[in-house]
């Protein structure tokens, strides 16, 4: 089977590239192989891996309850390839979160530490639960080659009804609990993508999906396998999916009119443009091929309105789950080719994944056959010239291999770290405004901020012999040293003894015996303490015992000094309100859009700014 060749070397390709790129995520955090940020910090890989996957794996639910409650017999024959699909489909799901997760590794605590306000909560255990389920559902189909599996087998098959009911329940829970997840975000999400019934509008074009699914798998493996179509089922699927993406575009057209949006088709803005174009190709173009007896039925057709539907449902969630977001900052999110090529990977696998099991296992009444797989045929001369890589068998793994390893290495060859800064670490995320009277904090460095009074909390606070409540430490020869200059990473703690430079030949340069004892370990044990070189380490006045040279992060940080002082303040001023965020946080301002501060000669946010290096004499702020 020449076209099933084709498309497993292509498929080995692109894992391997994606396989290149995971590599490179892992090592190097989320950051350096995206363009996720703290303004944008969802884009492809929840909108397509995980929303559009678990949208995709929808037709499992859909064909197994037509076929177990319904008793629509005559679609017996597409549940195994159906629950299969919805399988791999949420296995891809699990894995596409593990390369979004910024500390995959702790993916097990949503086990154990209960969030049960949180729909992601119950997103994610509908999910694993239901994941469960289509495992239980599938494992008959394997069981049957395996003999040992005989009574596990006769089990599962007994309590199929109650796992199908089970599987309905689950999915429809979190097919729309992923709606749910956008409803706390009115001021981000376009307005023609936000909705109230966003829940609703997620089942419902989810079934819509998971039914043009089934068409476009059915085709397109008849295609590559030479089977002949299942046309007649397929017209019936796709009379059905017709009219749930009806449904679909009356509840959303109702749901802009009731809301009175409906002047947002009016705009000349792109997205209005975008939002056409996405329902076109999500309802417009598959209602009007499954609404004509003859394309209906007819095999080039059915799987040309699927593949619309498809790409209309995965676009949809692309653009809620990121693209369409708004107010997050100047610069809009668009994906990495990375991020695209590990969300294509993902996909490749799954559908060489699918690929194995019905080679393997009764997933069709008929299992494929390749002549020229069969390991008992013997080789044929070839032309002069040719290579022989032994019966076809070896010689298509021989080729699989090639194609994986050497894309991997193109992808290792593609790819390098990014800079600190552009991962989201910047030192000092704090602007001077009007000389030293009021600062401009952008903690997460997406345009908005809070503009402090410092003049006036120093006056408040007793002059400048009150720096110290603030500023406790120093640089070596510095007075007044910014928050940034040793809280510099904005989420995690780091390293504010500087061990490389102290070492290094770019720094003090040091000789280890300058800070460690001669002839004992060079541990922390026997390291001279800081205070012993620098005496102005600790700012005077301030009362502090160094025990380890790790900062906090500089969120951490500023909010523990910020908060820890106005608790104090609230109970003697009586203002219960200092402790919350709004006393700070009062409105969303850009600095570029305050008129009461003075922003000239700032550097621009997200510039780069590295730790500078010991001055001659004491520096001023």
């Amino acid at each position: 089977m020449a076209r099933v060749r084709r498309l497993k070397f292509f498929l080995w390709a692109l894992t391997g590239l994606a396989a290149a790129v995971g590599v490179f995520r892992f090592l190097f955090g989320l950051g350096a192989a995206t363009n996720l940020s703290d303004a944008y910090p969802w884009g492809v890989w929840i909108g397509f891996d995980v929303m559009s996957g678990v949208a995709l794996a929808a037709g499992g639910f859909i064909v197994t309850a037509t076929v177990y409650i319904f008793k629509l017999e005559r679609f017996h024959v597409i549940v195994r390839p159906a629950v299969l699909t919805a399988f791999l489909g949420y296995v891809a799901v699990a894995v596409g979160l593990l390369f979004d997760l910024g500390l995959p590794w702790n993916i097990w605590h949503m086990l154990i530490y209960w969030n049960p306000h949180s729909p992601l909560f119950e997103v994610g255990w509908c999910v694993m639960l239901y994941l469960t389920v289509l495992t239980l559902e599938f494992l008959p189909v394997p069981a049957e080659e395996i003999s040992r599996l005989a009574s596990v087998r006769r089990f599962l098959v007994k309590i199929r009804l109650p796992l199908v009911i089970a599987g309905i329940g689950l999915s429809t829970l979190h097919q729309s609990s992923l709606g749910s997840l956008f409803l706390i975000m009115p001021e981000y999400l376009h307005p023609l993508w936000y909705s109230p019934i966003l829940p609703v509008l997620f089942l419902v074009s989810a079934i819509g999906l998971g039914l043009a699914m089934v068409i476009f798998e059915s085709h397109t493996t008849a295609y590559f396998y030479y089977r002949k179509p299942e046309t007649h089922l397929m017209a019936s699927l796709a009379a059905a999916a017709r009219w749930v993406l009806v449904v679909y575009l009356a509840l959303r057209f109702a749901d802009l009119a009731w809301r009175g949006q409906l002047h947002h088709l009016a705009g000349a803005g792109w997205q209005v443009w975008w939002f056409w174009f996405e329902l076109a190709v999500m309802a417009f173009v598959p209602i009007a091929i499954f609404s004509l007896p003859q394309t209906r039925r007819n095999q080039t057709w059915q799987w040309a309105g699927a593949l619309f539907g498809v790409a209309g449902v995965v676009l949809n969630r692309v653009n809620v789950g990121g693209l369409m977001h708004q107010g997050r900052g100047d610069r809009l999110y668009w994906p990495s080719w990375t991020e695209i090529t590990i969300s294509a990977g993902i996909v490749s696998a799954a559908v060489l994944a699918f690929l194995f099991f019905i080679e393997h296992f009764r997933v069709w009444q008929e299992r494929p056959v390749d002549p020229e797989a069969d390991p008992r045929k013997l080789p044929e001369l070839s032309a002069v010239g040719a290579t022989w890589l032994g019966v076809p068998v070896v010689a298509n793994r021989t080729v699989y291999s090639l194609a994986f390893v050497g894309a991997a290495a193109l992808g290792f060859a593609l790819i390098h770290p990014q800079p600190a800064s552009s991962r989201g670490i910047v030192p000092v995320p704090v602007h001077n405004a009007r000389g030293a009277d009021v600062l401009w904090i952008d903690g997460n460095l997406d345009g908005y901020g809070v503009a402090f009074p410092h003049a006036d909390h120093e006056k408040r606070e007793g002059g400048k012999k009150s720096c110290a409540r603030c500023h406790h430490m120093n640089l070596p020869r510095d007075k007044a040293s910014p928050c940034g200059v040793c809280h510099r990473d904005m989420y995690a703690p780091s390293d504010a003894f500087r061990h490389d430079w102290h070492a290094g030949p770019r720094g003090a340069a040091l000789p280890c015996v300058k800070c460690h004892t001669p002839g004992r370990p060079r541990t922390k044990e026997t390291a001279k303490t800081c205070d012993q070189c620098h005496k102005d380490l600790v700012a005077e006045g301030a009362v502090i015992k160094v025990k380890q040279y790790q900062a906090p992060s500089y969120t951490e940080a500023m909010h523990r000094l910020c908060v820890g002082c106005h608790v104090e303040r609230a109970a003697s001023r009586h203002k219960p309100d200092m402790p919350r965020c709004a006393w700070c946080h009062k409105e969303r301002r850009r600095f570029v859009d305050a008129p009461d501060l003075d922003f000239r000669g700032l550097r621009a946010p997200g510039s780069e700014v590295v730790l500078p290096p010991l001055p001659e004499s004491k520096s001023k702020r």
